[in-house]
């Protein structure tokens, strides 16, 4: 168990957003980041970062820029780091993480409660806070830091106009996320709705680096384009293989990466065009996509989002732990999905 910023250890699955997103993004606010240097590939990612030809300026830069905007942030205020501490839980050989907020930093109990309101009447994404704000990517989305991050680098990819987060994902939303992972590796995410752990209903999709996700420990071995599940696993998901050689072209990456998600639904039964979508957790390297529906957000008022999924959990205060503990990570994981069936 160690208090530490979160900047070098695997992600939380707080709720995040700007004001009140899921897991979340930035560095410790006791000193600013160093500049960006490459960030290494998970096990699930390709040996190392991806330069992709053709991509926007933005996109290849995106980590040096953000570097730049998350030290003035703190240095002004606007980005506010939520300390937390770490524990471990170990089952059927798979690891998860699990964070709580510190005891060394009681203020921050007060950013945990700011995050996990929902407000309807409030979108921190329309318009976002300039300081904020990271980078344009392409017409339809902008880069911007959670404004209580657990996690160094923590990127939010939002629409510039409200859509709804249960609408489907479109080209330009897949195209905006396999620019940032084409460039950069790591884990792109989506939180498909409230049921799902979203609790911001403007759509983003997210992004962390690699070292913040242990994906690649809960997928099986698959070739790209083959779609399977885990039979280690006791809910229903379907994995689609992802070609790597597809990651320097971005317009290939992100029509592989949409057409993944499609075979992912067809598996799963979820109408992949439906308005509003059935509640859903998506994940994606560069080797693979995953896909989880959900029934439930909230396993005894611990929230659920993506990043469960990639073995990372949050919770409000260390007593929970023990009743992570008592049932298993993998049944609680279980008990807010449909039940793996075969």
């Amino acid at each position: 168990m160690t208090s530490t910023p979160a900047a070098h250890l695997p992600a939380s699955a707080v709720p995040a957003n700007a004001d009140a997103p899921a897991a979340s993004a930035a560095s410790t606010a006791q000193s600013p980041p160093a500049a960006a240097a490459p960030i290494p590939d998970s096990a699930c990612d390709a040996a190392s970062p991806v330069s992709p030809s053709g991509a926007p300026d933005t996109a290849r830069d995106l980590l040096a820029r953000a570097d730049q905007v998350i030290a003035v942030a703190l240095a002004d205020g606007a980005l506010q780091p939520i300390r937390t501490e770490l524990d471990w839980l170990e089952q059927d050989g798979l690891r998860f993480s699990v964070r709580w907020v510190s005891s060394l930093a009681l203020k921050d109990r007060a950013r945990v409660d700011t995050v996990t309101a929902r407000r309807p009447d409030f979108n921190p994404f329309l318009p976002p806070e300039p300081a904020l704000t990271v980078a344009a990517l392409g017409d339809d989305h902008l880069v911007v830091l959670n404004k209580f991050p657990v996690i160094d680098r923590h990127l939010l990819i939002v629409t510039r106009r409200f859509a709804d987060q249960r609408a489907p994902l479109d080209e330009a939303d897949f195209a905006a996320l396999a620019a940032v992972v084409g460039a950069h590796g790591g884990l792109g995410f989506y939180n498909g709705g409230r049921i799902a752990g979203a609790s911001q209903a403007h759509k983003h999709l997210q992004w962390v680096p690699a070292q913040a996700s242990a994906l690649g420990d809960f997928l099986p071995a698959l070739r790209p384009g083959e779609v399977l599940d885990n039979p280690a696993l006791p809910w229903a998901h379907a994995v689609v293989g992802l070609d790597e050689a597809a990651w320097p072209h971005p317009a290939k990456a992100a029509a592989a990466v949409h057409a993944a998600f499609r075979l992912a639904c067809a598996r799963l039964e979820l109408p992949c065009a439906a308005d509003p979508m059935p509640p859903y957790n998506l994940l994606v390297c560069r080797s693979a996509l995953l896909l989880v529906p959900r029934t439930r957000e909230k396993w005894d008022d611990v929230s659920l989002n993506s990043l469960a999924w990639a073995g990372s959990l949050f919770v409000r205060d260390r007593s929970q732990i023990d009743g992570l503990r008592r049932s298993g990570p993998l049944a609680v994981l279980a008990a807010v999905c449909r039940p793996r069936s075969g």
